[in-house]
């Protein structure tokens, strides 16, 4: 049997569509519901439906008034605050096509977007870096807009260019990855495949404003939904986070997997409303997890994706379990596969996670690269670039990215088996892995360590001997003061030998 998942297509995308009219669409309902809450110990700042709606697109009338028009480019250099989602929607209401960045981007950095891009105008907040190279919106303009007539949505065809976000590929080097309209209908799939989310539910994330997780997720999600939004103002520590969670009744909590390690140094935590935890961003450890239902007496459910599809692959409330090294199942409506060299490989051969060129959620392509857009594809399957196993019950184990897999005396070893192992190691606190090379041809694997003091080598190998087969073990440990990782806070395991050891 091949590793092939599809259960049927998912409900095709109305025509005549736009993704901001789909989003607010619970404002008709729900008018006087709160949509959003930015929170923070000494208060909140609340938005209802109908004020968040009426801001959208009063901020829409006032980008089309200073001079834009449908189908110009936007990029947005807005950093943690509520003027980054109104401006989004607003300029996707209209045709607009926004480009989010990173707000830690350095203006060399945010000059080859620009010129990657080429945007008509830059929304900028005054405060994140910002080149004069193009045209400048300044975002305390929109506070004036927020009043201004309703504008009307651009309706059209779901294939349309809606928006632009940038992912950085195994390459190191960053894409523009186009999107759809059509890209919110997908999401639609992650309401039960993931979420559990209903009009009742109060989802808060950890995540600013400007993450295309806490965008997606914690923002037009709910909204989709109708329900509240709590996002934890910017300056909120994760130590507060727990505060918030209780005194905001959140029944859904999202974050990646840092932000629960970080959470669970905090003592107490009693959360009654709290019904899960979602995770995304970075491969889960079942340690955190464990700690995390152990605390609070609820899951966490993770899923996988990328920028170029969201996500797709997911666990779930209700649904059955799988081993620690598994990512779910894919998500109702997906036509996922394990793909090897030509073809989907048999059930229980590892492979390269692929997702059919059909889904609803997949990107248009790459920005002015048709080559590297082809390139993604072998056939009518996009490889993700990630490597995993399909299951009989067609769940799929992880086995991590295919640039991460290591090479130990021509035994292919994944990273996150090892680093799973070491961090049942009592004083290991976190630790990365990766293979190096020791001589021409010779590589071994290496784990780098975060722990309060050095530990005794021969303990670790002791340690690691009863838990990993001997071509899994690493030949070298290193202490050092903390794992590198990029502003999504995802670990990158190939700039491990590059740390100091402490």
């Amino acid at each position: 049997m091949s590793s092939v998942f599809d259960a049927g297509p998912w409900p095709p995308c109305p025509q005549d569509f736009n993704l901001a009219a789909h989003v607010l669409a619970a404002a008709d309902r729900v008018p006087d519901k709160i949509a959003l809450a930015v929170v923070k110990p000494t208060g909140a700042q609340r938005w209802s439906y109908d004020r968040l709606r009426s801001a959208i697109l009063g901020c829409a009338t006032g980008l089309l008034d200073s001079g834009l028009k449908p189908g110009d480019r936007l990029l947005m250099r807005v950093g943690n605050s509520v003027e980054f989602p109104v401006a989004y929607l607003a300029a996707i209401a209209v045709g607009i096509v926004p480009i989010p960045t990173s707000s830690q981007l350095t203006l060399p950095e945010v000059q080859v977007l620009i010129d990657m891009t080429d945007p008509a105008a830059m929304l900028h907040d005054g405060i994140t870096a910002c080149p004069d190279t193009r045209r400048v919106i300044r975002t305390n303009r929109m506070s004036d807009w927020y009043a201004l007539p309703a504008a009307a949505y651009d309706l059209g065809d779901p294939d349309r260019l809606a928006y632009i976000i940038f992912t950085s590929g195994t390459s190191g080097t960053p894409r523009a990855v186009c999107h759809a309209h059509r890209a919110i209908w997908a999401r639609g799939m992650m309401m039960e495949g993931w979420y559990g989310l209903t009009e009742q539910d109060r989802l808060m994330h950890a995540g600013a404003f400007n993450w295309t997780y806490t965008l997606g997720t914690g923002l037009l999600d709910p909204w989709t939904r109708g329900a509240t939004a709590l996002i934890p103002a910017q300056g909120v520590e994760h130590a507060q986070i727990p505060l918030l969670l209780k005194r905001h009744e959140a029944t859904i909590f999202a974050a990646a997997p840092g932000v629960y390690r970080n959470i669970l140094k905090s003592a107490g935590l009693n959360l009654p409303k709290l019904r899960h935890g979602l995770s995304a961003g970075e491969k889960l450890p079942a340690s955190v997890r464990d700690a995390w239902q152990t605390a609070t007496g609820t899951r966490v459910y993770e899923a996988f994706g990328m920028s170029e599809c969201s996500t797709f692959i997911s666990s779930a409330p209700g649904a059955p379990d799988l081993p620690p090294e598994s990512l779910g199942w894919p998500q109702p409506g997906r036509h996922i596969a394990i793909v090897g060299d030509t073809t989907p490989v048999p059930i229980g051969t590892p492979g390269i996670i692929a997702v059919h060129r059909s889904d609803p959620g997949l990107m248009l392509g790459y920005l002015n690269q048709p080559e590297a857009t082809e390139a993604r594809y072998q056939g009518d399957w996009f490889l993700t670039g990630d490597m995993g196993e399909m299951t009989e019950s067609k769940g799929i184990l992880y086995h991590g990215r295919a640039d991460d897999m290591m090479n130990a005396g021509g035994f292919r070893v994944s990273p996150l088996e090892v680093e799973a192992a070491l961090m049942q190691y009592p004083d290991i606190h976190e630790v990365g892995v990766t293979d190096i090379e020791i001589k021409p041809d010779t590589r071994i694997i290496a784990a780098y360590y975060v722990a309060d003091h050095p530990l005794d080598e021969d303990l670790l190998n002791a340690f690691a001997a009863t838990r990993l087969a001997r071509y899994k073990q690493p030949r070298l440990y290193r202490r050092i003061a903390s794992l590198p990782r990029n502003a999504n806070n995802k670990l990158l395991r190939r700039a491990l030998p590059d740390q100091t050891p402490v």
